[in-house]
């Protein structure tokens, strides 16, 4: 076990480091300077040096990339040019919307997709499985802004029971704050559980040919007792892959929802800094982005071994 964990924690810091050198090269490599990119092309010398000034790119690579590191590790992620404020702030201020989404959308998919992967997967080859997976296949082919655009219009604009868009903010209360992520979620969750709810089907129909599922059969256990108690556990591995993916996508790759639903989240600040060319905030906020995503990886990497044994005993 100890071995097991030691080699995916070195596995994690070197995909950061490798991320990082990513990062910085990409910006570093764009033509241009970058101060006069930020400023437009109308921008003064001197308001440009002192940009320059600011970013520290007056230094060498090897001092700017190391300062840069340094910075990251003590959350110091620089100043927004547009904002005129500690990009950290812009972050802790979006994360309160972004992660929030996050989670709900990833309970949601969950909730939705191992119940109709075990049905799926129970019916093999009858009615139910090719409906449900069917009505899945549909899932996975919608894309989430327009499946977006239609909850909007049945229960904003028609029934108007939740908001069409905008944040109160959680000093609102949590269940106006609650209402407004719930459509964002929606369209979120049900595109992810539709591809969770595939693999879930077949991560079960594999581990169901497994002799000791038949030998449980043969003593005499019912197949519910079986699925869920035996077959799930052990069809867990790539289903707690797929969820990590998920999580990650969900937390930094939702820009089109946030701009959907105007959600003041990470991937809303992320395109704004993009238009704005503030590229403080965007070298900032996507590293800390990538730096999530390889958390939450390793976290999942950490979780097979509480799901198979057999890792515990390295």
């Amino acid at each position: 076990m100890t071995a097991y964990l030691t080699q995916r924690i070195l596995i994690a810091l070197a995909t950061l480091l490798v991320a990082s050198l990513v990062v910085f090269a990409v910006l570093e490599i764009l033509p241009g300077d970058p101060a006069r990119l930020m400023l437009g092309i109308n921008a003064t010398p001197d308001a440009v040096e002192a940009l320059r000034e600011q970013m520290g790119l007056n230094h060498s690579l090897p001092v700017r990339y190391f300062n840069w590191i340094g910075g990251l590790a003590t959350l110091d992620l620089g100043r927004s040019y547009t904002y005129s404020v500690p990009v950290i702030d812009l972050v802790t201020e979006r994360i309160a919307v972004s992660l929030p989404l996050a989670l709900i959308s990833l309970f949601l998919s969950v909730a939705i997709a191992i119940p109709v992967g075990a049905f799926a997967a129970e019916r093999r080859g009858r009615a139910g499985d090719a409906l449900s997976m069917g009505v899945a296949q549909v899932g996975v082919a919608i894309p989430n802004f327009w499946f977006a655009l239609l909850l909007i219009y049945v229960f904003a604009v028609w029934l108007r029971l939740v908001p069409a868009g905008g944040f109160p903010g959680w000093n609102a209360g949590i269940w106006p704050a609650l209402k407004a992520l719930l459509l964002p979620a929606v369209a979120l969750a049900l595109p992810q559980a539709a591809i969770l709810s595939r693999v879930t089907r077949s991560a079960l129909i594999e581990v169901l040919g497994e002799d000791y599922i038949r030998t449980a059969r043969a003593k005499g256990l019912p197949f519910g007792v079986v699925l869920w108690r035996h077959a799930l556990r052990n069809a867990l591995i790539p289903v707690l892959t797929i969820v990590g993916l998920q999580f990650s996508f969900l937390l930094a790759g939702t820009i089109i929802i946030e701009n959907v639903f105007y959600l003041p989240g990470l991937g809303r600040l992320v395109f704004q800094a993009i238009t704005q060319r503030d590229l403080i905030v965007v070298e900032g906020v996507v590293m800390l982005l990538v730096a999530t995503v390889i958390a939450v990886n390793l976290l999942v990497d950490l979780s097979y071994a509480l799901v198979d044994p057999r890792l515990r005993a390295r």
